[in-house]
């Protein structure tokens, strides 16, 4: 099937017994002159009046918030994740200014709405969540930004109509049961020189090495391969990339994620170990992930 008809096909599942509810709410949302207002959480403004409990009512039909946090006019959406941190720690490495943008598994939008503030030529966003992207849709309905959120997966990258300057794959390769065939896909969807920020869990060692979780990880069934920086960067020559620069590691605690009334599921406190929070409930070593800058030659 070629690209036009994933696309087409991809579309009916807007039209989705539980999704069409959202939809339909989208559709309702008032028209606003609203302002984006850039900082750790994703702030609209304006002049205009703004029904909060309604605007409430619909946001919350879209549970789970999982990346941010967003406050739309006073509405402030506490999200599982303090998705600021994460860009935070990788700001200083990136300037998209001009540069045609791809953020890969790009859940609500959370990080292309920050990537803006670098007046990127273009950004678009792959992931195939019928429901995460009814979350960008709430926040964009204001915003108003030519962000293009593509309801497709990293396979479909390689055959692509652009190539892109950098892409961020943040939180996905774990999820991939084949990760040097998707690391071949990011390779394929960049530019000549063009980069990748890509962030995975890890574990400690200097053997090229990977952790393979029986059954789940952290409470995450699909979650296959946990390797060591080692391992990684062999995955990615690999893949064709030539240059592999570790930007560091970082341990995930609860002050970055947490359960919050905006997810109604369980986080991370109850993916680790009660008794030693060094290690997942499965006795594996507690989430680390590691970041890392890869280019294409």
């Amino acid at each position: 099937m070629d690209l036009p008809s994933i696309r087409q096909e991809r579309e009916k599942w807007m039209t989705w017994k539980n999704i069409a509810p959202l939809r339909e709410a989208i559709q309702l949302l008032p028209n606003v002159n609203a302002t984006l207002i850039q900082g750790d959480t994703v702030t609209l403004r304006s002049d205009e009046s703004v029904d909060i409990v309604e605007l409430e009512k619909t946001a919350r039909l879209m549970m789970p918030w999982r990346k941010g946090p967003f406050d739309l006019f006073g509405l402030f959406i506490d999200t599982e994740w303090k998705s600021d941190q994460k860009y935070n720690f990788l700001r200083p490495h990136f300037n998209l200014q001009g540069k045609k943008v791809a953020d890969i598994g790009c859940n609500n939008g959370y990080y292309m709405f920050r990537f803006l503030e670098d007046s990127p030529a273009k950004v678009v966003g792959f992931d195939p969540s019928a429901l995460f992207k009814s979350q960008f849709d709430l926040i964009n309905h204001f915003v108003k930004s030519d962000i293009v959120y593509e309801l497709l997966g990293v396979e479909h990258l390689p055959f692509y109509e652009e190539k892109f300057d950098v892409i961020f794959c943040l939180g996905v390769l774990y999820h991939r049961s084949d990760p040097v065939a998707m690391l071949k896909a990011l390779y394929a969807g960049l530019e000549s020189g063009g980069e990748l920020y890509l962030d995975t869990f890890i574990i400690e060692g200097e053997e090229p090495y990977a952790l393979c979780p029986s059954g789940s990880y952290s409470k995450i069934t699909n979650v296959y391969f946990v390797p060591t920086l080692t391992a990684l960067k062999n995955w990615c020559i690999r893949a064709g990339f030539k240059t592999f620069e570790i930007l560091g590691s970082v341990v995930t605690t609860s002050d970055e994620q947490r359960k919050t009334n905006w997810i109604e599921s369980q986080s991370l406190e109850d993916f680790l170990d009660p008794i030693d929070s060094s290690k997942t409930v499965e006795g594996y070593p507690a989430p680390v992930r590691g970041y890392v800058r890869l280019k294409k030659g």
